[in-house]
């Protein structure tokens, strides 16, 4: 009985080990790196306006005063 239950035990930790090692090959494909669009998508433009300072409205001159 002793022998079985070692043996049992020695398997499991053989499959554990087996289960959590890395070989190297496989592997994981995917990356963290940004990805560039494909060439014939173009990234938007800025408005032509959106780069000018915005102009104040033109001032009214004053009202004479009443004499």
């Amino acid at each position: 009985m002793k022998k079985l239950i070692l043996a049992s035990f020695s398997a499991l930790a053989l499959l554990g080990v087996a289960a959590c090692s890395d070989s190297g090959t496989g592997g994981d494909a995917t990356t963290t790196q940004s990805t560039n669009p494909p060439a014939a998508e173009q990234p938007m433009q800025p408005a032509p306006d959106a780069t000018k300072p915005a102009e104040p409205a033109p001032a009214e001159p004053a009202p004479a005063p009443a004499q």
